[in-house]
C-alpha cells in the first residue's frame, strides 16, 4: 500500500489535502463517500502529494526541478474500504505561504565588513554588505551571497555565530535536525557544510569563548547549556553541560558570554516541567539567569533578573557590549530591544528600551552588538528586515540603516514551524498554532 509522503522544499508553508475518496472501481454516480482528511503537510509550488517511490527522488531534487520531475505524477491513499486505492493527483485549491525571508538572527563579520542573516522561512543564510541600506520604496536588497539548498542541511535554523578571525558561519537547527552546521565564509549556493556537530534536540542559540575555544549551545527543552570544543564535529560529546532543577533554566533561548568577567547570561521563557513526570508543569515569569562561565551540572545561578519591571516577553537572542557590559536582549513579543546592566538582578527595569513605530522593529528575535562600529543590529521576524541603531539608542528612534528583503510595508505571516491547522467556519478563518 502506498501512502502520502510530505516533501519539504525550502519553505515552511502549510497546505491541506482534503480529499474526497471513493472505491477505485466504483462508478462515481452510484457511490457516496464521506470526505476524508488524508494529511497536513508542506508542499512545493504546485502542491504535489507524492507516492513512496517518488519521495526519495524529490527529497534530493532542488525546488525548481520538482515541477519537471513530478508535474504529471499522481499520488495515492487508502479509500474508506480497506485495501482499495484512490487517485488524488490534483494540487490543492490554494496554499497559504510566505514567499519572503523570515529573519531569526543577525551577526556582523567585521573582518570582511559583511552582515549575515539567518532566514528561518526559506531555509537560507543571506550575506550582505555591512553598509547595505534599502531606500524607502526601493526594491528589496539582493544579498552578496546566498547559502541555500538540500545539501546545506539548513532546516529550521535559528542561532548563529561568526568566527571573528576567519568568518566561518556557525548555525544551529531549532527543531528537526538537531545539529550545528559550519560553513566557510566564502561558500555560496547549495553546498555541503564544512562540518556538522550533532547536539541535543531544540538547540536555539550559540556563543563561543574564543579564549578557551569552547562552543556553548542554548537548548530549549529539556533546558540545558551543553559546552563543546569549538572544533567539535559528528557525535562528539560535550565537555560539560549545565542542566537541572537548581539551575532555574526554563525554556532556554538566548546565551551571551562575558569572557573577561567569566560570566554566562541565559534567558528563559519560564515554561517549566519534568517531561518524565505528569503534573509537574508550571509557568513562571520570563527571566535572565547569570552563572559562572564554567558552571556545570545542577549549578544554581549567581543571580536572576525577573519580574514585571523587566518587560521581558519571549526574550530571544542576547548580545553583550564587551566595553560597557551592557546586555542587549531581543524582546520578541515585547516588540523591543531591552538593555540591562551586567550587574542587574531581581525585578529591575531595563536601563534603556528601543521601542516604537519609528524603530521599524517587528517581533525581533535576533540582536548583535557591533562594538567596532558602535552599532546594534536587530533581526525582525515579522517584516523581513534587519535594522541597525546607534549603540546608545534609546526610545522610539529610527534605524540608521535597514536591510529590507520584501516589498515596502510588508508584514510577514511569521510562520516558524507550523504543525497543525484548524478552520473556524463561523468566522471563516484559519487558526494556525505556530
Amino acid at each position: 500500500m502506498r501512502r502520502i509522503i510530505p516533501i519539504a522544499v525550502g519553505t515552511t508553508v502549510l497546505a491541506i489535502c482534503l480529499v474526497l475518496l471513493r472505491p477505485a472501481n466504483s462508478p462515481s454516480s452510484s457511490t457516496t463517500v464521506s470526505p476524508r482528511l488524508i494529511s497536513v503537510q508542506r508542499f512545493p509550488e504546485n502542491g504535489l502529494c507524492l507516492p513512496d517511490e517518488a519521495a526519495s527522488t524529490a527529497a534530493a531534487a532542488p525546488p525548481e526541478s520538482l515541477l519537471r520531475l513530478f508535474g504529471s505524477s499522481s499520488a495515492y491513499a487508502a479509500s474508506q474500504k480497506s485495501g482499495e486505492m484512490a487517485d488524488i493527483g490534483r494540487p490543492p485549491v490554494r496554499t497559504i505561504r510566505d514567499t519572503y525571508p523570515t529573519y531569526s538572527f543577525v551577526a556582523v563579520d567585521n573582518q570582511h565588513d559583511e552582515v549575515v542573516l539567518q532566514d528561518l522561512n526559506l531555509w537560507s543564510i543571506r550575506i550582505f554588505n555591512r553598509l547595505e541600506n534599502t531606500p524607502p520604496g526601493a526594491p528589496p536588497s539582493v544579498p552578496r551571497r546566498l547559502i541555500q539548498g538540500p545539501k546545506t542541511d539548513i532546516q529550521f535554523n535559528n542561532g548563529m555565530y561568526i568566527d571573528p578571525k576567519n568568518g566561518d558561519i556557525y548555525s544551529v537547527e531549532t527543531d528537526t535536525g538537531d545539529k550545528v552546521v559550519v560553513f566557510d565564509r566564502a561558500k555560496q549556493g547549495d553546498v555541503e557544510p564544512t562540518r556538522i556537530l550533532r547536539v541535543p534536540h531544540r538547540g536555539f542559540s550559540l556563543a563561543v569563548d574564543e579564549d578557551k575555544q569552547e562552543l556553548y549551545v542554548g537548548v530549549q527543552y529539556p533546558p540545558q547549556i551543553p559546552v563543546y570544543r569549538k572544533t567539535a564535529s559528528g557525535d562528539e560529546k560535550p565537555l560539560r553541560s549545565l542542566q537541572g532543577e537548581s539551575t532555574r533554566l526554563s525554556d532556554t533561548h538566548g546565551v551571551a558570554l562575558d569572557t573577561k568577567k567569566k560570566l554566562m547570561f541565559v534567558n528563559n521563557w519560564g515554561h517549566v516541567s519534568d517531561y518524565l513526570t505528569a503534573g509537574t508543569g508550571r509557568f513562571e515569569e520570563a527571566s535572565i539567569s547569570v552563572y559562572s562561565l564554567d558552571a556545570t551540572g545542577d549549578a544554581a545561578p549567581l543571580r536572576v533578573i525577573q519580574g514585571p519591571k523587566t518587560q521581558l516577553n519571549w526574550p530571544a537572542a542576547m548580545s553583550l557590549d564587551p566595553d560597557t557590559g551592557d546586555l542587549y536582549v531581543a524582546n520578541d513579543v515585547g516588540q523591543s530591544i531591552l538593555v540591562f546592566k551586567e550587574a542587574d538582578h531581581g525585578n529591575v527595569a531595563p536601563s534603556r528600551v528601543i521601542k516604537g513605530s519609528k524603530t521599524r522593529l517587528s517581533y525581533p528575535t535576533g540582536v548583535f552588538v557591533d562594538a567596532k562600529h558602535k552599532e546594534v543590529w536587530a533581526a525582525n521576524f515579522g517584516n523581513a528586515t534587519a535594522t541597525v541603531y546607534p549603540l546608545s539608542a534609546n526610545g522610539n528612534v529610527a534605524p540608521v540603516r535597514i536591510i529590507r528583503s520584501a516589498p515596502e510595508g510588508y508584514e510577514g505571516l511569521r510562520f516558524g514551524k507550523v504543525e497543525a491547522v484548524a478552520y473556524d467556519s463561523k468566522r471563516e478563518e484559519y487558526l494556525v498554532p505556530n
